[in-house]
């Protein structure tokens, strides 16, 4: 959507990569969240230089429930941030990461009404009817993967099996069940996608493939690529004049032709910030030339204010360093990832190209089709319409993954499944002392890491107004610990808390655990009189600390600050909040498939 581009009769406002005016996307979009019965605000706005716009949207009775969108204007940035929400709801991604219940887990579909349910096989094989043959070698090569490690954190629901969802195989048509696990594990957001029309929806969720995937491939190789003549910048005055108040403010910037030689529709813009020696990469992609460079522009500063582009990373010559995978992860999460100096070489690894792929987004979707057919890619895709909007998932094995496959086997979102009822029911549990002790080996046993936040490995949404927010492993070994009797241990993982935990404390929490950590001390020395002391531990810490400590080491309420938790979580708001949302989502899937 190049600004040269952008016509605007009246009311109505096209710009390219659109199969509808602006004004009427904005609308149709509102009215129907409304008619869905979410209550959508625009939280905040920004609009660092000119011809970039960013606005952060969110559901008023579940913020987790929020998108941001971009653009070259306000209505740009808005029906961007609306067709985003649209994508999360209809695939479902803004739940991704949590468990839904058993209410639902055991209701008459989880997901959407068309998935298939496979039950675990006795011998742990994956079962028949799921993934077909190229899958199962992409994902499973070694055949190392058991059933059980295909259930979606979502339903936790072993009883009932593996939950897989329709895919469409684009090579011929034929529908392949992928699992929701891979799906969840592996992907991620990337390749969703919602628009006015299925095409426009697919040519995006294609272009977002083509970013991410080239992108990854840039950083990893270390490819220096071709600077965009000035001529052909200036097709484009809205981006030029972006740049310049960026140049401006002190911010060099890089723009690139990304495209290996005119062979994928992406660009990069890379900003230099020399207050703190740092730089920062944007990749944007899109059969027209202005609307990638357009997008990699205001993706540059999607979220950010100016005083915002000082937390990226230097510049490095260790290549192996930036090739490796957490790097490139580091880059799909927030773009603050290690790039090389080889980037910037004068010497360019490709020539650049004028290159253009748009038409008709009928067209366009068929040319990137194309691509991914010379070079062997099978492409899966999922349509969703079920909101009245389309909306896509689309994954290209080898291409759109974010994670590897062998993720499947060390980094399963659903890992702590089987730890989520016990892990619950301790805040009001009154175990033996060697129980307590013993799940810290389990825990050991089963290689969870320390730093690991548990409301992550359980998926649960418990707001912040709780202990729950920030426990993470080497935390709660320091209460169980203290469970279990074992004030060695206690203030092994008690001093681990508050050298990698501390940051994140409430000022309670934080002063809580300096208290306990001086009583552990204390306890160890046995020529001395806790009485003795106590007057000026209430000094220093308050009486309710000393109180709750003591409570602590005595093994009579060891769990300071985790409220219980019933099978139902109503101990999390947060979490009602968003199985609420979700239930608006099931009414509608149930409407739809009737």
């Amino acid at each position: 959507m190049p600004l040269n581009k952008i016509v605007d009769t009246m009311t109505q406002t096209f710009i390219p990569g659109k199969d509808a005016a602006l004004e009427d996307s904005i609308s149709r979009f509102q009215q129907k969240l409304q008619d869905l019965g979410f209550n959508i605000e625009e939280a905040s706005w920004l609009n660092p230089v000119p011809h970039v716009w960013s606005v952060h949207i969110r559901d008023r009775d579940c913020p987790l429930c929020f998108t941001n969108g971009k653009g070259a204007s306000k209505k740009a940035a808005l029906a961007s941030a609306l067709g985003e929400y649209f994508e999360r709801l209809s695939t479902n991604y803004f739940f991704a990461d949590f468990w839904l219940g058993n209410a639902i887990a055991e209701g008459d579909f989880v997901h959407y009404p068309n998935e298939k349910w496979f039950p675990l096989t006795e011998d742990g094989r994956l079962p028949e009817g799921i993934l077909d043959a190229g899958l199962r070698q992409f994902y499973d090569p070694e055949n190392e993967l058991n059933a059980s490690d295909l259930i979606d954190l979502q339903s936790g629901n072993a009883e009932r099996g593996i939950c897989a969802l329709p895919f469409t195989r684009q090579s011929d048509g034929q529908t392949v069940y992928i699992p929701m696990n891979i799906i969840g594990n592996l992907y991620v957001s990337n390749g969703m996608s919602a628009g006015n029309t299925a095409n426009e929806a697919r040519v995006q969720g294609l272009s977002e493939v083509f970013e991410r995937y080239i992108k990854n491939r840039i950083i990893a190789e270390s490819i220096s690529l071709p600077e965009i003549p000035q001529a052909v910048l200036a097709r484009y005055p809205g981006v030029v004049e972006a740049i310049a108040r960026l140049e401006t403010e002190g911010f060099p910037i890089f723009a690139y032709d990304a495209s290996l030689g005119g062979k994928y529709p992406v660009i990069c813009v890379v900003l230099f910030n020399p207050s703190n020696g740092t730089c920062f990469a944007s990749f944007g992609a899109h059969p027209d030339f202005g609307v990638a460079l357009e997008r990699t522009v205001t993706e540059l500063l999607q979220g950010r204010s100016l005083k915002d582009l000082d937390v990226f990373t230097p510049p490095t010559f260790d290549d192996e360093e930036v090739a490796e995978h957490a790097n490139l992860e580091t880059h799909f999460i927030d773009s603050s990832g290690l790039i090389s100096w080889d980037m910037f070489k004068d010497d360019a690894d490709y020539p650049f190209v004028d290159w253009r792929f748009d038409g008709s987004t009928e067209e366009e979707f068929a040319t990137l089709m194309n691509i991914f057919n010379s070079e062997n890619q099978e492409v899966y895709i999922a349509d969703y319409q079920h909101l009245d909007v389309y909306a896509c998932r689309i994954v290209v094995p080898g291409m759109s993954d974010i994670y590897p496959a062998e993720d499947l086997l060390l980094a399963n979102n659903n890992m702590g499944a089987s730890l989520r009822k016990t892990l619950l029911a301790l805040p009001a549990s009154d175990w033996p002392a060697d129980d307590y002790l013993a799940l810290i080996q389990r825990l050991d046993d089963e290689g969870h890491d320390d730093f690991t936040r548990v409301r992550e490995l359980l998926g649960l949404a418990t707001g912040k107004d709780n202990g729950w927010y920030t426990l993470r492993i080497g935390e709660l070994k320091a209460l169980l610990a203290l469970a279990g009797g074992d004030t060695e241990q206690a203030l092994i993982w008690t001093e681990w808390t508050m050298e990698f935990n501390s940051s994140v404390f409430s000022a309670e929490r934080a002063n809580f655990y300096r208290c306990l950590q001086t009583l552990l001390l204390l306890s160890q020395e046995e020529d001395r009189d806790p009485l003795q002391y106590h007057h000026a531990f209430v000094r220093m810490y308050g009486s309710e600390a000393v109180e709750a400590a003591s409570a602590a080491i005595s093994g009579e309420a060891p769990f300071y600050g985790l409220p219980p938790v019933d099978e139902n979580l109503v101990a999390f708001p947060a979490h009602q909040a968003l199985l609420a949302a979700y239930e608006k989502l099931q009414v509608a899937k149930r409407r739809y498939w009737k």
